[in-house]
């Protein structure tokens, strides 16, 4: 059985992408920049804030990145205020959730998302206490697709990098899955497509979230076979 479940937020637990693309626009608008349509920001998105902005500038034709500075700062600013616009759980998620706890296992989340504003979302959405662990972007780990912060939550619970799922919707959750050596899920219902989720590693991939407590049931069927007596 596995031990911990590790979830990505945005596009993975929450339908965040009004929100991204909403603070977004409004920051490149405060310097006259073009806008972008809330689907562009599915690419835009995933990758952390600076990312983020560096992606929306080269869209608005700003190559070189001349008000990466002032942009990403009151993006910041502007998501502080608004990280919660219109953000809510995918459906299903929560009894989901629920079910994984019912069976004893321990669950976090890991986003590059800014640490204060993941553990806000988090919170509001899910209520305090409900995850195990909650774990945003900060200076002293290293963001994904780095294996660090998925490698910290196992460390924390005892649990083996084998003993861990790590659920996500983009190329970057299934890269980071994979360096940490857990088996990886990909989920269908966020970002990105099927086809980017398989081509970077995903063990399996799930298309609703009423899927998640069952995995726990069949975790030979993951990857291929697997128990806990094969962690080394």
């Amino acid at each position: 059985m596995y031990k911990v479940c590790i979830f990505d937020l945005d596009g993975t637990l929450a339908d965040t992408l009004v929100s991204i693309a909403y603070n977004a626009n409004r920051a490149l608008e405060a310097f006259g920049l073009p806008t972008h349509p809330v689907q562009k920001y599915r690419y835009f998105a995933g990758d952390g804030a600076d990312e983020l902005i560096r992606r929306c500038l080269k869209e608005s034709g700003d190559e070189k990145l001349e008000y990466y500075t002032p942009v990403r700062e009151i993006y910041r600013e502007f998501f502080r205020e608004d990280c919660l616009y219109e953000v809510k759980p995918f459906d299903g998620m929560v009894e989901a959730l629920k079910g994984l706890k019912e069976q004893g296992v321990k669950i976090a989340v890991l986003s590059n998302k800014p640490h204060e504003n993941s553990i806000k979302v988090v919170e509001t959405l899910f209520g305090k206490g409900f995850f195990d662990y909650i774990q945003g972007q900060q200076v002293n780990i290293p963001r994904k697709p780095s294996p660090a912060g998925a490698l910290h939550i196992a460390k924390m619970f005892g649990a083996q990098p084998c003993e861990c799922l790590y659920f996500g919707d983009t190329n970057t959750d299934m890269k980071t899955g994979k360096s940490a050596g857990m088996k990886t899920v990909g989920v269908t219902w966020g970002f990105r497509e099927k086809k980017e989720l398989e081509e970077n590693g995903a063990d399996l991939l799930i298309d609703h979230p009423s899927e998640i407590a069952d995995l726990i049931k069949r975790k030979c069927d993951i990857g291929g076979n697997h128990d806990s007596a094969d962690c080394e």
